[in-house]
């Protein structure tokens, strides 16, 4: 089997990848996934990633190796393993990060990268129904909406953080990123639009693309220093041969990118000969440079119901499915959280550095279900983390997960920010109208008030979490540690690029599914050329 341009991964990126550059009816694309089609109804359902993450039938499952930075925790991550990736079990909050955070990759060699670069693709990229401005597309495949949810909680949440000082900003996609406010979705009349929804399902039956589901990359096929296709298991367990007349491009996200190199001989030779992989091209940056947004998820018993009680009485759940049947509306059309915030925690600094996710419910994760008591959710993640993780093969076959070594808050700068996350996050809490609605700080304890900073930072250690957002780990750049040139080609070699979060050569200051389109659509414009 043959074809213009190979596509591994059909994840935010990919789908657009499989869009743009089958819209030749001369080139022939075709698109590999490992996982399945996106046919299971929770995932069209917004709140459905309740029912997706941890679903080992749509999710990787990953988890990382005991951490020293979380006390010796291994936590979970997951990943999308179905059409869409990642973009069909997020938390659907559509966010772009800062345009300093593009200029400084121009900055650091990346040329064609700066904001006034990739600003251009965004709003080509979004449909948003505020309509187009300067900084908003109103055209582009991607549906981005404003909640179709209010609740109490999080407007007052809103409301104290204003009494706290922090500016209302309606628009952090907008002029500028810092100040409180509520989230916009990608969705589209209530339900998921996932990159597969957008970019996938309006060519899905052009003749010259073939998308092939159940096909697990076991490595890159090399002819000397060119790519010329891959192999891959099928859904019966047979390896195929594909060939790429032009391209190779890897979209399998910050973890399986990295995997599909180092499977195929590209990396650190040490490494991959002690994992029983022949080397072909060294390139020791593969799987470095891993970054993270870590979480320190409060909880605060609440002295009126939350949306905890709304779900737990089976009545209410019917009635809350008849109305999303209904009407689209309720609480089934909600994203991972309803408010958002993009602070500093010091007045000094250029930008935030911190950002809060709100939901009007509490649980330990999604997918385990509310606790059983009113309460909401204040999580902060630091934005701009300096610490840096790798992962590493675990031997050569492609079906065993890497070893994810995110070795999280190992530098003070990320220790002193996510402390003075949290102790924001408590300050806020204190302020009317939300301090009246609060009986009682449940994670951490009230206890902690007495400590120092030391105990704050042992909480976060021990309760901290993932915020799925994994990035880097085949750089963008030149030089030491660079995996990819800034036209997304792969050192060293011809015929193959990347194009997802690996690229990042630093995480984006926020949720990573808006710049994982992006970076699809600017792969689109390098690969097609003017």
């Amino acid at each position: 089997m043959e074809a213009d341009f190979v596509i591994v991964g059909a994840g935010s990126a990919g789908c657009v990848l499989a869009n743009r550059l089958s819209a030749d009816p001369q080139t022939r694309v075709v698109l590999l996934e490992a996982g399945g089609r996106d046919t299971n109804p929770w995932i069209h359902i917004p709140v459905g990633y309740f029912k997706t993450m941890h679903n080992p039938a749509l999710d990787w499952c990953y988890k990382t190796e005991p951490d020293p930075g979380l006390n010796g925790r291994s936590i979970d991550w997951p990943r999308g393993k179905v059409l869409g990736g990642s973009s069909s079990l997020n938390g659907l909050l559509y966010v772009r990060g800062q345009p300093e955070d593009y200029d400084r990759w121009a900055q650091m060699g990346n040329a064609g990268w700066a904001w006034d670069d990739v600003l251009p693709l965004f709003r080509r990229a979004e449909n948003n129904e505020r309509g187009a401005d300067a900084f908003h597309g109103a055209e582009g495949p991607l549906s981005v909406s404003d909640m179709r949810i209010k609740r109490a909680i999080c407007d007052a949440w809103v409301e104290a953080a204003q009494a706290a000082g922090y500016p209302f900003n309606p628009d952090y996609n907008g002029a500028t990123q810092e100040g409180v406010g509520y989230f916009q979705l990608t969705t589209r009349n209530g339900r998921r639009c996932s990159s597969a929804v957008a970019y996938l399902n309006p060519v899905k039956k052009r003749p010259n693309l073939q998308i092939i589901t159940r096909a697990m990359v076991t490595r890159v096929t090399l002819d000397g220093k060119r790519a010329t296709g891959v192999r891959y298991l099928d859904a019966s367990g047979t390896e195929v041969t594909l060939k790429a007349r032009r391209e190779v491009i890897l979209s399998g996200g910050a973890i399986n990118s990295p995997q599909i190199l180092m499977l195929s001989g590209i990396g650190t030779p040490e490494h991959l000969q002690a994992n029983g992989i022949t080397p072909e091209h060294a390139l020791p940056g593969v799987g470095q440079n891993l970054q993270d947004h870590l979480q320190a998820r409060l909880v605060f018993k609440c002295n009126e119901p939350t949306l905890n009680d709304e779900v737990r009485s089976l009545v209410n759940q019917a009635r809350i499915a008849l109305r999303y049947a209904v009407s689209r509306s309720g609480p089934m059309t909600m994203a991972a959280s309803l408010a958002t915030g993009f602070l500093k925690t010091r007045p000094d600094l250029a930008t935030p550095d911190i950002q809060f996710h709100v939901q009007p419910w509490s649980a330990d994760s999604p997918g385990e279900g509310v606790h059983p008591f009113s309460a909401f959710t204040m999580s902060v993640c630091q934005l701009r983390p300096e610490s840096r993780g790798y992962l590493e093969l675990k031997g050569p076959d492609p079906r065993q997960p890497v070893r994810i070594v995110p070795r999280y808050l190992s530098t003070p700068t990320d220790c002193r920010t996510i402390v003075e996350g949290v102790r924001i996050a408590r300050t806020i809490a204190r302020h009317t109208p939300l301090a009246g609605k609060i009986s009682e700080e449940f994670r951490p304890t009230s206890a902690l008030e007495m400590e120092d900073d030391k105990g704050t930072l042992d909480w976060a250690r021990n309760n901290s979490v993932s915020i799925y957002h994994p990035t880097g780990t085949c750089k963008m750049g030149e030089g030491e540690g660079a995996v990819v040139d800034s036209q997304l080609r792969v050192h060293g070699l011809t015929g193959l690029r990347v194009a997802d979060c690996a690229i990042m050569p630093e995480i984006v200051s926020g949720n990573t599914n808006a710049p994982a389109i992006m970076i699809g659509e600017k792969a689109s414009d390098l690969i097609l050329g003017p």
